[in-house]
């Protein structure tokens, strides 16, 4: 059976064997309350203001008040919320861009089923959201090399939907060029661990996890495809007409944690750690200040378009996707009426709102340019110490370890041409001479993208991490003597 078949008649099945619509989830709560049924994928940390984070804080359960009752449901990919929302047992989900169209297309044909997209969770402008990874110790060096091979990944998902269009501009047939081999997010991370796959195409976090645990090696950042990918918040049209409170309350709770992990970042990340068993280095790469997720409810029209666009790969991919009426899908009236009036001025902005900002402690200057930003987070410390540049940051670990200061946790910094932010020691680096002072040291997420650079600027070179660090410890000794001379 056709991979996104079998997606689809799962959902169907399932839909079938539970129960008709009206009244499943949104009904008697006991005791007279109203109930409400929230899938939410609690490890897909995109969508923590929808889910983890949400939940953990108590905000939804506040402005409801005693009168209803919420019951949570986690899941690892998006399929089964659509399931059970096409069976009526889930009211509102969050799920990323190519579930929400396999979820529009499976409802939008009974109005009783019907569901809409009301929010956004979080997004990343060119994709960076998914990535494909391979074994540290694999002999592929860019997509290409993968022809042929078995790549792990959830069929139907973001990561998928990202890995197709990828292998479409590597020239490979993403059915025939490569085996896609259908598995859960934890299970085609063993497989690639074990050798069954060669290839793993996942959405946030799992690839920045297994690149952590050192397990894996960034291959493919999908920021390489500048499009667009983004998570959101779907609700069922009849459970919303029924209960707009509901909705209403919904949005303001999720607004209200986007607030909060902007303002308490570290916190945030901690709290999400804790209740996924994730470590919290990881959460804070895609969730932090200047991370590669940028938490905003609104829907932005660059992301309408990247749905547009996304459409014609969901067919390609099997016949058991049709197409979907987008218009009909996206309803923003709700979140209009919980954002308030400055909602269409903050659509029309991608400004991330939590940026890397302060005073670079080592270099000396203001950390004003977030294509550049980095950050030091270091083991006992309930702050993190921002810099200037990638140069700066390498420097301040440097200066850090001079100093005896703790472990260093996690280093970011961002990847000198797409902007992903990524671990420092797992960067690919090169060194260029005739870059500016303080920029001489670059990092790249992956080799190719290393490449491209040193393709472009002849005088520089590749050097490991740790020949970084030490080139910025010399560079940052050499300019603290000259100062002290000077002085």
């Amino acid at each position: 059976m056709n991979p996104l078949r079998a997606v689809v008649a799962a959902a169907l099945l399932l839909a079938v064997a539970g129960c008709s619509v009206a009244g499943a989830a949104g009904g008697d709560g006991g005791a007279g309350k109203t109930r409400v049924v929230i899938g939410y994928q609690s490890k897909t940390i995109n969508t923590v203001t929808a889910g983890t984070l949400l939940r953990s804080l108590g905000y939804l359960e506040k402005r409801l008040g005693d009168e209803y009752t919420v019951e949570w449901q986690d899941h690892d990919t998006g399929a089964p919320i659509t399931a059970k929302m096409v069976a009526g047992k889930v009211d509102i989900g969050s799920m990323g861009d190519y579930p929400l169209l396999i979820n529009a297309s499976r409802t939008q044909g009974a109005e009783e089923a019907r569901t809409e997209l009301v929010a956004v969770t979080g997004y990343n402008l060119r994709g960076a959201l998914n990535m494909v990874v391979v074994a540290k110790d694999s002999e592929a060096r860019t997509l290409a090399d993968l022809k042929g091979k078995k790549i792990s990944a959830s069929v139907g998902s973001a990561g998928h939907g990202t890995l197709v269009q990828a292998l479409e501009k590597a020239g490979i047939d993403p059915v025939n060029g490569v085996e896609t081999v259908n598995q859960q997010p934890p299970v085609g991370a063993s497989a690639l661990e074990a050798g069954t796959v060669q290839g793993y195409a996942q959405f946030v976090a799992w690839p920045g996890l297994l690149v952590f645990q050192d397990k894996a090696r960034l291959l493919y950042d999908g920021a390489s495809l500048d499009v667009p990918t983004f998570h959101g918040t779907v609700v069922r049209a009849a459970y919303a007409a029924e209960h707009p409170e509901v909705v209403d309350a919904f949005l303001k709770a999720q607004i209200d944690a986007t607030r909060y992990l902007h303002e308490h970042p570290l916190e945030a990340a901690e709290s999400v750690a804790k209740e996924t068993g994730l470590p919290a280095e990881v959460v804070y790469l895609y969730n932090g200040p200047g991370g590669i997720s940028t938490f905003d409810v609104t829907l932005k029209p660059q992301l309408r378009a990247a749905h547009e666009h996304d459409v014609p790969y969901l067919k390609r991919i099997g016949d058991g996707f049709s197409g979907v009426d987008l218009s009909r899908f996206v309803n923003d009236s709700y979140l209009r009426k919980a954002y308030g009036p400055a909602y269409d001025a903050d659509t029309a902005s991608t400004v991330n709102p939590a940026a890397i900002t302060g005073d670079d402690p080592v270099c000396g200057i203001p950390v004003r340019d977030p294509a550049t930003a980095s950050e030091l987070w270091l083991a006992g410390e309930e702050t993190t110490r921002p810099a200037a540049t990638p140069t700066c940051l390498l420097r301040g670990i440097a200066k850090a370890e001079a100093d005896g200061a703790a472990d260093v946790r996690a280093a970011y910094v961002p990847d000198a041409a797409t902007g992903t932010r990524w671990f420092a020691d797992r960067a690919f680096w090169v060194e260029d001479p005739d870059a500016e002072e303080n920029a001489r040291l670059l990092p790249f997420t992956t080799e190719d993208g290393a490449e491209a650079y040193l393709d472009a600027h002849r005088g520089a070179r590749t050097v490991s991490y740790d020949d970084a660090l030490k080139a910025a410890a010399k560079d940052g000794a050499e300019k603290d003597g000259a100062e002290k001379d000077g002085a």
